[in-house]
């Protein structure tokens, strides 16, 4: 006879949110605001946090169509003394935090020898250098509480390399082995770490980028098995499932949503 599971939770519940609290670095745009209107539909709350006030009033303006009223934080993730009181401001009001989704990103189609010292400087900075700030603070509330899911966000470039996109790839790259190296050091306080390799997404801000480059993206697209780019529900859905007890047993992992383009 097989072993029962000790656990009797019903499977729908586990991947459910309710009762967890969600700092999301970079909440303002597309992604940030998908994220946000996910975790809360899950049952969630969500603190938005973000460099440009506007776009996460946008965001926030999508997460009240589901009934709950998000934190706005307005911090750079290049500045550790921004989120060093950003998180204080998220456990002045939550009291905790439980889910830290590092979506803060920026890329520039450029060459190597185009992409001037500062625009290297500024991509690494805000791709693999905010999500080291994020970690280091929101990390240590995790661990008093023993619990937490830390979400990057990555790229099919977290493994691979892509004409003038060398400063992306680079930092893409860093941020799935900083998830890898802290899912060690922190698996032992029941927090988990893992990386979302995403496609591209097809978003309001990057819809000009594609159209400016269609010789690119019809590349990525004939590669990639399900013949389309990606959109923002193909992501949201993995960042729950992530953030949820459904995935507890998952950690240092890069998880690629990307129709199947890293499969051959």
């Amino acid at each position: 006879m097989p072993t029962k599971p000790k656990n009797k939770q019903k499977i729908d519940s586990r991947f459910r949110l309710d009762g967890r609290v969600a700092a999301i670095v970079g909440g303002g745009g597309d992604i940030g605001a998908a994220a946000a209107c996910a975790i809360t539909d899950a049952g969630g709350s969500v603190a938005l946090i973000g460099r440009n006030i506007d776009r996460l009033n946008e965001s926030a303006a999508a997460v009240e169509q589901f009934g709950a009223e998000p934190l706005i934080i307005k911090a750079d993730a290049r500045n550790q003394n921004e989120i060093r009181a950003a998180c204080n401001d998220v456990i002045d009001t939550f009291g905790k935090v439980d889910i830290l989704f590092n979506n803060a990103g920026i890329t520039s189609p450029k060459t190597i020898f185009d992409l001037e010292p500062d625009e290297w400087n500024n991509i690494i900075e805000t791709n693999i250098n905010g999500a080291y700030n994020a970690i280091r603070f929101f990390g240590q509330e995790m661990i008093k509480n023993k619990y937490g899911r830390i979400i990057n966000m990555g790229s099919i470039l977290s493994g691979r390399g892509m004409a003038t996109r060398s400063a992306y790839c680079a930092s893409k790259a860093a941020l799935a082995n900083l998830g890898s190296a802290t899912a060690f050091e922190l698996g032992e306080h029941g927090i988990t770490v893992n990386t979302i390799g995403a496609s591209v997404i097809v978003t309001n801000l990057n819809r000009d980028l594609i159209t400016a480059q269609p010789e690119l993206y019809s590349q990525i697209i004939k590669r990639t098995a399900l013949g389309r780019l990606g959109q923002l529900e193909d992501v949201t859905g993995t960042l729950v499932f992530l953030a949820s007890d459904a995935a507890r047993y998952i950690t240092g992992q890069t998880i690629y949503v990307d129709g199947g383009y890293t499969a051959g």
